[in-house]
């Protein structure tokens, strides 16, 4: 594996370390601006509403530019929307600065996952990428709880100082580590990059991400009562537990990478089947602490095993537009977030229990698997169609091929 996807974890560490930390420092805002924890709340909803605008949009009008310059450009825009976060005179400010943090996530991702994979064999283009996510969920193992105690012990402005600092190494990373020659954009235009997001298999893919990761947040926004009243644990004990969950997700990707370089479809399917059973069982697990933390444990492991075939699908379903597919990918993680979230909270509201989250997942999980199960179906009948046929009502975008196929032919 290249050296390179070092750089991109890099980024990647700090991504996710941004992205959850604010959880854990709510409480110590909230205390400085004067503000209820529910109103600072907004500012995790405006973190995840730049990543849902910014992903696509991005992605979008840097279509033409260099990867590579794409790439650090991003995380310059990460850097400057942290530092306005540590120095953000009040909850407005900071709110937006939370919010132009967000917004180079989704693209960091989409095109860091088709750098990773054409930096690589075709056999290894999931394990490239689970490579580059491992810096996500290593930042919950450590970016997140290092970061959280840095914020309540020196104030929660010095851990957005931190991020910006593992910014700042990451664009040094990506700047000496990323080849020039590796990195060409597509020759296409806006136009292009958009008509091959009008695919139905693209689409099916994304919803696939939409119920997929839904299930897992359906039940990990309220995992926190789940170990409290239902196993018994001390509220001091969850990071701890929570660490746990980061470490499945680390070998949960990085089995995930493997698994999907020699059967995509059936790493998605098994993930996903995976996943519905280790929520349905949730009521179980939680009755015990010892069955909890494996509980938590194989949660992340089953969620995050599905997420390089996830990325890969929705990239090859886009052939001409690999990077904004890509990046709608990472938009599509995050309306997952919120959504999984809110049905979840319904679930808790309606008085079914503490636990009850994870039986919504369990059904998210199943509804997932029913999207991919049609988007497989589809596949099948158009590749049993006489080449150059559509199907009917097929939207079909034309390959376009980039400068490094131009170079190699």
């Amino acid at each position: 594996m290249p050296l390179a996807l070092l750089a991109l974890a890099v980024g990647a560490f700090g991504i996710g370390t941004t992205e959850f930390v604010m959880m854990g420092l709510l409480p110590d805002v909230a205390d400085d601006l004067h503000i209820s924890i529910p109103t600072a709340g907004h500012l995790v909803s405006a973190y995840a509403l730049g990543v849902v605008i910014g992903a696509p949009l991005l992605a979008a009008v840097t279509a033409r530019m260099s990867r590579r310059a794409v790439l650090i450009g991003l995380m310059a825009l990460f850097v400057a929307g942290n530092a306005l976060s540590a120095l953000a005179p009040g909850y407005e400010s900071l709110l937006a600065a939370r919010f132009l943090s967000g917004l180079p996530h989704g693209a960091f991702f989409g095109v860091g996952a088709v750098v990773a994979t054409g930096m690589v064999a075709p056999e290894r283009k999931a394990r490239s990428v689970s490579l580059m996510f491992l810096g996500l969920t290593v930042a919950n193992v450590a970016g997140v709880p290092v970061a959280t105690l840095m914020g309540q012990n020196l104030g929660w402005r010095a851990t957005f100082l931190g991020v910006s600092a593992i910014g700042l190494a990451a664009i040094a990373a990506l700047a000496l580590l990323i080849p020039r020659d590796h990195t060409h954009a597509t020759a296409a235009g806006l136009r292009h990059e958009l008509a091959a997001l009008r695919s139905v298999p693209v689409w099916l893919a994304l919803g696939t991400t939409v119920a997929g990761f839904g299930a897992l947040f359906a039940a990990y926004s309220y995992v926190t009562p789940m170990l409290t009243e239902s196993a018994g644990f001390a509220p001091a004990s969850v990071t701890l537990l929570l660490a746990l969950f980061g470490v499945g997700a680390t070998a949960g990707n990085l089995l995930g990478g493997r698994l999907a370089d020699h059967a995509m479809r059936g790493t998605l399917f098994g993930g996903l089947a995976a996943l519905g059973v280790v929520l349905a069982l949730f009521p179980l697990l939680m009755r015990a602490e010892w069955s909890a933390a494996l509980g938590v444990t194989l949660l992340g492991m089953a969620a995050f095993v599905t997420g390089s075939p996830l990325q890969l699908m929705v990239m090859e379903k886009a052939a001409a537009a690999p990077s904004l597919a890509s990046s709608a990918n990472q938009a599509a993680f995050n309306l997952a977030n919120a959504g999984g979230a809110w049905i979840g909270g319904l679930a808790l509201a309606a008085g079914f229990g503490a636990t009850s989250p994870a039986l919504a997942g369990a059904a998210l999980a199943v509804l997932g698997l029913g999207v991919a199960g049609v988007a497989y179906g589809v596949d099948r009948r158009r590749a049993a169609l006489p080449q150059g046929e559509a199907a009917p009502g097929r939207l079909v975008a034309a390959h376009v091929p980039d400068q490094q196929e131009h170079s190699r032919r």
